[in-house]
């Protein structure tokens, strides 16, 4: 194992999605088109046709892989959102940490993302004196933001 390459969401809207994840303050590097027999036989559809966004966080190291996270909408063929619960098997959440969570929580909240809740103080682990709190991109994908305690 020689580390993560990247992580991928499935989205609905890629042009929608492009513009939410801008907004958390992630740097979009490539947006690209893949209707090719490789795509097809990498994600096992027939005529595949992918639509697919890469981008980067600002400041994070970089190993081989030049992104970070990449969206991808299905045009074919067209998925649909089953049960967003985050308790279901199967559902993941992707975890950004931030410097002021309850500034960022106020400014996403004015922009109408919807969270489970206020940021909640980290009160025992590994994080303890740190927050954290969860909310939903446009597809109802699970994000977490959290600060994390103060270092020594």
């Amino acid at each position: 194992m020689l580390g993560v390459w990247h992580f991928s969401l499935t989205v609905s809207d890629l042009d929608r999605s492009i513009a939410f994840y801008q907004k958390l303050g992630l740097k979009l590097l490539l947006v690209q088109e893949q209707a090719n027999a490789y795509t097809s036989r990498l994600v096992g559809y027939e005529n595949a046709h992918l639509k697919v966004a890469q981008f980067v966080i600002p400041g994070q190291p970089h190993g081989r892989s030049n992104h970070d996270l990449e969206l991808v909408e299905y045009i074919h063929p067209k998925g649909r959102r089953q049960k967003p619960d985050i308790c279901n098997p199967g559902e993941a959440h992707l975890a950004l940490t931030v410097t002021d969570i309850h500034a960022r929580y106020e400014q996403l909240t004015a922009d109408g993302v919807h969270f489970f809740s206020p940021p909640n103080a980290i009160t025992s682990g590994v994080n303890q004196g740190g927050y954290t709190c969860y909310f939903w991109d446009p597809d109802q994908i699970v994000l977490e933001l959290v600060q994390p305690p103060p270092s020594d």
